[in-house]
């Protein structure tokens, strides 16, 4: 059996066309983002939170460090007495905002794209409908959400959460997808969400790093039923979504408890290594409700006293 097409890579605008076509190319472009962002909007409202808020008293907004300002930054954010002491202009970063954010890894490599099922939703749709969910409850509640990859600094409002529709709707072409926590902000929390079923030792690095920085975090592994069942039977032809891998085998069902004993290995090395960082870990079913795992996810995002 052989995986379905990969999604379609998000439309690009190309330059020099006419306006009627420039029109209808943005049109293309902005097509997705709309039902994405509605459907995560529904599943947030099915989450019955209520208005007892989050923040927390005694964070504070003393200075917390100096960073570079990035493009999304706004111009009254910048610190110009720092800035005028070099050639880069920076940005204070307070101690309540360090606290108060939460950054998002949504992977989105090909690999996502795979559905068993034409009536069942791709990994990469269930992800990042979770992934809106959880930042729209997130910043419901005081929270600052950001993406790490692209690079998105933690920020609140409607026009934020556009940007980040946008961004985490894009695809990617490799196979599997690996976090950089690198421009994780210290002592502030994180959500990874992927099948993780590409090399795992990217992954290992980047929560051990982060949690050497006083990152708290979740991860969240997607899968297609298939992935969980293995239905396989006879000769099959199984192919990486990006097509770089490929074996065929006449006898699909003999490779059944490897793959099946493979599998719970890579669950059991997560969640070791949620345990051992003080992360936390999940699976979810592409065709469960997602209801149940936004829940989750909103209290393991729960900042602690």
């Amino acid at each position: 059996m052989t995986d379905p097409a990969p999604l379609p890579v998000q439309a690009r605008v190309p330059a020099g066309l006419a306006p009627a076509d420039l029109r209808a190319a943005a049109a293309d472009l902005a097509g997705p983002l709309p039902p994405l962002l509605a459907a995560a909007e529904h599943l947030a409202a099915t989450v019955l939170i209520g208005e007892h808020g989050r923040r927390r008293a005694g964070l504070g907004d003393s200075f917390w460090q100096y960073r570079p300002a990035l493009p999304t930054d706004e111009a009254r954010s910048i610190d110009w007495r720092r800035s005028a002491r070099s050639d880069t202009a920076f940005v204070q970063d307070k101690e309540w905002q360090i606290a108060q954010s939460v950054m998002l890894w949504v992977d989105r490599a090909a690999s996502m794209a795979f559905a068993s099922d034409r009536n069942l939703p791709s990994k990469a749709e269930r992800a990042r409908i979770l992934a809106l969910a959880s930042a729209i409850l997130l910043g419901r509640g005081g929270e600052r959400v950001g993406l790490i990859d692209p690079d998105l600094p933690p920020r609140r409002g409607e026009g934020h959460l556009q940007r980040l529709t946008r961004l985490i709707a894009e695809d990617a072409a490799a196979d599997y997808g690996h976090p950089d926590a690198a421009t994780l902000p210290p002592q502030s929390r994180a959500l990874f969400i992927s099948d993780f079923l590409g090399d795992l030792a990217p992954l290992q690095g980047a929560v051990t790093s982060a949690a050497d920085r006083g990152v708290t975090g979740a991860l969240l592994m997607v899968l297609d039923p298939a992935e969980e069942a293995f239905p396989f039977d006879g000769r099959t032809i199984f192919e990486s979504m990006a097509g770089t891998l490929r074996h065929e085998t006449l006898k699909a069902r003999d490779l059944k408890d490897r793959y099946v004993a493979r599998l719970a290995e890579r669950k059991d090395q997560l969640a070791h290594l949620a345990r051992t960082t003080g992360w936390q870990f999940s699976v979810h079913r592409t065709d469960q409700g997602a209801a149940t795992s936004l829940l989750w996810l909103y209290g393991a995002l729960e900042r602690r006293r």
